[in-house]
């Protein structure tokens, strides 16, 4: 039997649900209170729209961390495979790059949400946009539509209305009021895969901010990450730090701080970097000792003299703060696991889900993002053809 779906939030997740949904002959209706859909897809896309990760997958599950646990049967429904050949059958052919991580071939988002919105157009799902979702009156759905209340009462909904990162895209978070007083517990929203402030020298930030550090190693509480970190005026952001973010931001919370260790030169060992020094000449300021003999940039240069740091393999970094929700890539927090079900329908609220980043879950960038986005939306769409 047809049954009647609402989907409010029209990102990824949204859209995925509505694939699922449509494509086994139903026609839900999609909700967003923004003039135009996934907005926060397409800015993600200008940098390639990394979709997944090609690493084995028990280690890429790990990446979850402590919602491993909670994440694995969706992940393991809808497969970063799966997601591949899902793109490939929109007509977005897929690559691995030199990292492990997923690309489409045209490397943005545009070409591939084009395509996509197309198909879920001809298979029957209807776009409401401009519909600003207000909450529940009984089990009624309340929207205003520009000024105008819309009431719908469908037998299945599905909230997919993102966390709390980025809010100048749609998704603010605004919704945590609304289920919290429904009886759902909700987790406090932090920003995760977000840059962290430090103390810079007045020289050090007006002569160096937007210059990257490649190919370095980035140390803290016990675990290592290599990558490329970017200097900004008020402390570093980029894709090593962002896989420690979790960590880092915890730490800050607890202690107020957070002390980072940065190796300049991770291909080289400690025997080899004092080898390489040992042959400069004696002559040689220290800039151009470690320029010369290290081959490293202005930039580290001048990072090694800002901290002190007596060794170029562990140059200290304090951190005193993580950068806000709406600096940040993605937000940790939001509807706790204990409030759901394994299919993700809301226990406080019978035939209505919870999917995508308004679940509390945070991975790194590298496309465990998007995974788990896509996978819990599947898994939630599932549930509603088999009830």
């Amino acid at each position: 039997m047809t049954k009647t779906v609402a989907i409010i939030g029209a990102g990824p997740a949204g859209l995925m649900a509505a694939e699922i949904l449509s494509t086994a002959g139903h026609h839900p209706h999609l909700y967003d209170r923004m003039p135009s859909v996934a907005r926060k897809f397409l800015m993600a896309g200008r940098g390639g729209l990394n979709l997944t990760h090609s690493e084995p997958f028990e280690r890429f599950v790990a990446r979850y961390g402590k919602r491993s646990p909670q994440l694995r049967p969706a992940l393991e429904a809808f497969t970063p495979k799966d997601l591949r050949d899902w793109a490939d059958g929109l007509g977005a052919q897929t690559f691995v790059g030199s990292s492990g991580r997923v690309f489409p071939k045209a490397m943005k988002a545009s070409p591939l949400l084009r395509a996509w919105l197309k198909r879920l157009e001809a298979q029957g799902v209807i776009l409401h946009t401009r519909h600003d979702w207000r909450g529940f009156d009984g089990e009624t759905l309340v929207f205003d539509q520009q000024g105008e209340t819309v009431r719908i009462q469908p037998d299945y909904t599905i909230l997919a209305l993102g966390g709390a990162s980025w809010p100048k895209l749609g998704g603010d978070g605004g919704w945590a009021d609304t289920l919290r007083a429904k009886g759902v517990e909700i987790a406090p929203f932090q920003p995760s895969n977000a840059g962290f402030t430090t103390v810079w020298s007045d020289h050090f930030r007006d002569k160096f901010s937007g210059e990257p550090l490649k190919n370095i190693a980035l140390s803290f509480a016990g675990r290592e990450v290599k990558g490329e970190l970017m200097l900004t005026r008020t402390g570093v952001e980029g894709g090593a730090i962002y896989a420690l973010s979790s960590a880092l931001r915890d730490a800050i919370t607890r202690h107020g701080q957070a002390d980072l260790t940065i190796d300049l030169r991770p291909d080289l060992n400690a025997g080899q970097v004092i080898s390489k020094l040992g042959r400069a000449s004696p002559k040689d300021s220290q800039s151009n000792r470690l320029r010369k003999s290290l081959n490293l940039s202005p930039a580290a240069i001048a990072l090694v003299q800002e901290t002190k740091a007596a060794d170029i393999k562990a140059v200290p970094l304090r951190l005193t703060g993580a950068q806000g929700l709406d600096r940040a890539i993605s937000s940790a927090g939001g509807i706790s696991f204990t409030s759901l079900t394994p299919d993700y329908e809301l226990k406080a609220l019978p035939r209505t889900y919870a999917v995508g980043e308004m679940l509390d879950w945070e991975a790194p960038t590298g496309g465990y993002l998007l995974q788990a986005t896509f996978a819990t939306s599947v898994m939630a769409a599932r549930s509603i053809l088999k009830a």
